[in-house]
């Protein structure tokens, strides 16, 4: 039986996932441990008391967020049209993905020990798995897809969105809704959502998805 936190413990625990939060979001899940630490203006020792590994750490921060991906799948799932409910399910994903650089981390990457993250990261698949099969029979995407495809194809356009957020906000949308075209079996009927990049705009992405060291601090 797991005894309950003493009041001044519980307000460490809950300032060290605040502090995680915030880092996390600005400079992703490989920011320094001892920077959360200082954030929460609490002494390493405190932070590893709590959490004694970042998996722990982490699924701490972004249980809200993994299970409203498991939500938003299963909402997907049920429904009637199955390229309706793809393509609503991963725009609510990358919309998680474009405002928070930690959560892109989490399920673009693996993360070692974090079983939280492993059960939705399966969850995700079998969602995509049942919405391509039932789209296909429904005519509505290409019969050669597959789920494989479509998860390295998302990993790859996903790790853009943080620089695409960062030179122009809402500029994903327009790069997602053109990856989704292509997958579908007949032309697309609407126009891309939000304007192309300018030569300028572009030159900031490519910035932003440079090695680390060229990225600016980000940190407070």
């Amino acid at each position: 039986m797991t005894m309950p936190l003493r009041r001044d413990a519980r307000r460490n625990r809950d300032l060290l996932v605040e502090a995680a939060r915030e880092t996390f979001a600005q400079r992703g899940l490989d920011a320094p441990l001892d920077d959360i630490a200082r954030r929460a203006r609490v002494g390493n020792a405190t932070l590893y008391r709590h959490f004694p590994t970042r998996a722990q750490l982490v699924e701490a921060v972004f249980a809200g967020a993994l299970a409203h991906t498991v939500t938003a799948g299963a909402l997907a799932r049920s429904a009637e049209d199955a390229w309706a409910g793809l393509t609503g399910y991963l725009e609510q994903v990358f919309a998680g993905l474009a405002a928070d650089r930690g959560a892109n981390d989490l399920m673009t990457t693996g993360l070692e020990g974090a079983g939280s993250l492993e059960a939705v990261h399966a969850h995700n698949r079998e969602t995509l798995d049942l919405l391509i099969g039932r789209a296909q029979r429904q005519g509505t995407m290409r019969a050669d897809v597959t789920t494989q495809d479509l998860l390295l194809a998302l990993a790859a356009v996903g790790r853009a969105v943080p620089a695409l957020t960062a030179a122009v906000p809402d500029s994903w949308r327009r790069f997602l809704a053109l990856f989704l075209d292509g997958l579908r079996a007949t032309a697309p009927a609407d126009p891309l959502p939000a304007a192309p990049l300018s030569a300028a705009e572009l030159g900031r992405v490519l910035r932003e998805l440079g090695p680390p060291r060229s990225r600016p601090d980000r940190s407070p």
